[in-house]
């Protein structure tokens, strides 16, 4: 018998260039078994971080939902806002706006005229108003109601257009410019940017001269065409002037804005409309607020769903606190001590609902004593203020809100950290089976060659006792 055919090392795992090869076994589908089964190990840390980050995103709703009742709280904890006046009017001839020195009362007016402003146009102008009107530098003079003039500078070899773009250009001419056509030449038309009398545009010169001219063009001062005039009016009798439509002071922190001659009448009053709206909000943030915490610690008894904070402490904590504020008795000594002392009724299920019937009393008759329950009284702090400082310290930097949108951020590295682990281990764990699957691979190759060599031999010595040959 000859030797062997083959050399031990002819089946390292170098030789093996693919699993199975060797071998004749599905080694690739079982390593890829095993490969799935390993990775397993690795879904409870998945599933965990995607819990923990479903958890920041719902803190994340809640914070929303509490910075929306926190604004809500601001605004009524605003003194400013229950002394507030309005301003409206009955009549089409005025509009009005009153500030906080206005003083309650009904006034009376009547617009005679408004004020509008002056227009001036040169005479006809001979040529284009492309042609050159101005071949040297000018200096192009106007005069106004009041007797004032103002100056703008004209460079040489300046058309018509030029000199209107310059007028229009110098912040300061008091008058705004154009070119007509009247049908028998163009004109340079001036109209005062400010309304009344005394800002009225009247003449204009050119050096001191009333034209201007060049070979084919001229500018001369033509005429004033409307002079500007003063608005005139009365309030409750008394006359007043004023150089534009917008007159301030005329009553106490009322400004009125005058649209055209007519009588109107102008009431100013408390603004209950804003103390109803900031209450309505403070209401709708409230059952929001109740809405989204419902939503996120429900549970379904049938399907078995939870929200992703039920069971939550942070959100256990927070409703006991604003229940304990919104339910609970002020500290101001004014009229009002609860909520439903003025029409706010906390609901079984835990929202808010308004009487309106009684909130527009309370809002018709006593607006100082709102604001010294929500606002407070001297050093007392009223509901809003206990309601805004509560929900502040929750939406703090430390707050139970951060804190929780904290604990979780910490907890979703810290499975990162154990996930990226845990995953080296299963690369390391696979990387041993395919090793060993290789080895195997080449040991059941080896194994082959030698049954079917002694196979060939065992043959061969058959047929050589037998007499063949």
């Amino acid at each position: 018998m000859g030797s062997l055919p083959y050399e031990k090392d002819d089946f390292d795992m170098g030789t093996i260039s693919s699993l199975g090869i060797g071998s004749g076994l599905d080694l690739n589908g079982l390593l890829d078994q095993l490969k799935d089964a390993e990775r397993e190990k690795l879904a409870p840390i998945e599933r965990q971080i995607k819990t923990e980050n479903t958890k920041i995103s719902a803190f994340g709703k809640l914070e929303s939902a509490l910075s929306k009742l926190q604004d809500a709280a601001e605004t009524l904890n605003s003194g400013d806002l229950y002394s507030s006046l309005s301003a409206s009017t009955n009549g089409d001839s005025v509009g009005a706006a009153a500030d906080k020195n206005a003083m309650p009362g009904s006034y009376r007016i009547n617009v005679e005229t408004l004020a509008t402003r002056g227009t001036l146009a040169s005479g006809n102008s001979t040529g284009d108003p492309t042609d050159v009107v101005a071949v040297s530098a000018q200096s192009m003079e106007l005069t106004f109601g009041d007797g004032t003039t103002k100056s703008v500078a004209i460079e040489a070899d300046s058309t018509l257009e030029d000199v209107r773009d310059a007028i229009n250009a110098d912040e300061e001419s008091g008058v705004n410019a154009s070119i007509i056509n009247d049908g028998t030449g163009y004109r340079l038309a001036l109209s005062s940017r400010e309304t009344g009398a005394d800002a009225s545009i009247e003449n204009f010169t050119f050096n001191g001269d009333a034209t201007i001219a060049a070979d084919n063009a001229t500018v001369e001062n033509g005429g004033t065409l409307q002079a500007g005039t003063d608005a005139s009016l009365t309030v409750n009798g008394i006359g007043i002037t004023s150089a534009n439509n917008q007159v301030e002071d005329a009553i106490q922190g009322v400004t009125l804005n005058l649209k055209e001659a007519g009588e109107s009448t102008v009431t100013v009053e408390q603004d209950t409309l804003a103390v109803r709206e900031a209450i309505n909000g403070f209401v709708d943030a409230y059952n929001d607020l109740k809405e989204t915490t419902g939503k996120l610690t429900s549970f379904n008894a049938e399907t078995g769903q939870a929200g992703e904070l039920n069971g939550d402490s942070t959100v256990r904590m927070m409703e006991s606190r604003l229940r304990s504020v919104v339910g609970g008795i002020g500290e101001s000594g004014g009229d009002f001590s609860m909520l439903s002392d003025i029409g706010i009724a906390l609901e079984k299920d835990g929202t808010l609902s308004v009487d309106s019937d009684k909130l527009d009393e309370v809002l018709s008759t006593d607006q100082q004593a709102l604001s010294d329950f929500f606002a407070g009284v001297d050093d007392s702090d009223g509901f809003a203020a206990r309601l805004e400082g509560s929900v502040s310290q929750m939406l703090s930097d430390n707050g139970a809100v951060a804190g929780a949108i904290t604990g979780a951020e910490n907890r979703v590295e810290s499975l990162g950290t154990r996930y990226e682990r845990m995953e080296q281990s299963v690369d390391r764990t696979i990387s041993r089976y395919r090793s060993q699957f290789s080895q195997l691979d080449g040991m059941i190759a080896q194994m082959n060659q030698t049954s079917s060599y002694l196979t060939q031999q065992f043959d061969a010595l058959s047929q050589m006792s037998s007499g063949k040959t």
